[in-house]
């Protein structure tokens, strides 16, 4: 009798419970119509910037000098830089990060804008993008997981609380802190090992299709957000939960 179940699920005829996980009840259920395999979705992973919140190192520049030159000097130097994608990565510190910023710069009054961009970017630049809060309860009230999966330096913590929905955040996953960078395959099993999920139960938002196919890869399926359209997602959404 085991020796013909093991068969059948081998070939697509039983659903095969990802038991490398702590389950809630039901393990990974499935639905099977006409023979297509439909996973349910039992938590949603954000991203952070430009899906819950509005990213623009511009508007952070011009908050300190309406210079076009000196915007465009620090947005590189800075923003753009390769020590912005280390902070990230959680390979430098803000000081250390800095002090390589400070040498390209080619007087103090930059190296000044540049010091305080740095110090308070996350002042002007966690802007909520308009319906998500709403987004975010409305799927927490549906009962599922809601979780972030960011790239982000370890300044994530300091304004975590400013998120749109944070308050409904089951578990969030920086970047900075794991020491790798989405569309690494390493950050989102680390999400699924951290907080015991299945992949397949899982549904990622994120603006960059390489970090959803990167997610798509290790079995979570997902949603590029690149027009920034929430009504849009949320309809999405609601077809895939089976709520249209």
């Amino acid at each position: 009798m085991a020796e013909a179940w093991a068969l059948s699920a081998a070939r697509g005829a039983l659903p095969v419970p990802c038991s490398r996980f702590k389950r809630l009840p039901g393990l990974c259920r499935r639905q099977y119509v006409t023979g297509e395999v439909i996973k349910m979705i039992r938590n949603i992973v954000f991203d952070m910037g430009n899906v819950l919140v509005m990213y623009d190192p511009v508007r952070v520049c011009r908050a300190y000098t309406q210079k076009e030159e000196e915007v465009e000097w620090i947005r590189r130097e800075l923003f753009d830089s390769e020590e912005w994608i280390l902070l990230d990565q959680g390979a430098l510190t803000e000081e250390e990060a800095m002090e390589r910023v400070r040498r390209r710069l080619p007087d103090e009054r930059l190296r000044a804008l540049a010091d305080r961009c740095m110090e308070e970017w996350h002042i002007h630049n966690i802007e909520p993008r308009p319906g998500m809060e709403e987004l975010v309860r409305e799927l927490k009230d549906m009962g599922l997981g809601i979780y972030l999966c960011s790239n982000a330096s370890r300044r994530l913590r300091v304004y975590e609380s400013r998120l749109p929905g944070s308050r409904y955040f089951d578990g969030t996953i920086v970047s900075a802190e794991e020491g790798v960078l989405k569309p690494d395959a390493a950050i989102y099993k680390r999400l699924f090992e951290k907080y015991s999920l299945c992949p397949e139960e899982c549904f990622f938002i994120d603006d960059l299709p390489a970090n959803i196919e990167g997610a798509r890869a290790c079995g979570m399926d997902g949603y590029c957000f690149a027009d920034g359209d929430t009504q849009r997602l949320r309809a999405c959404l609601m077809e895939r939960l089976g709520r249209a």
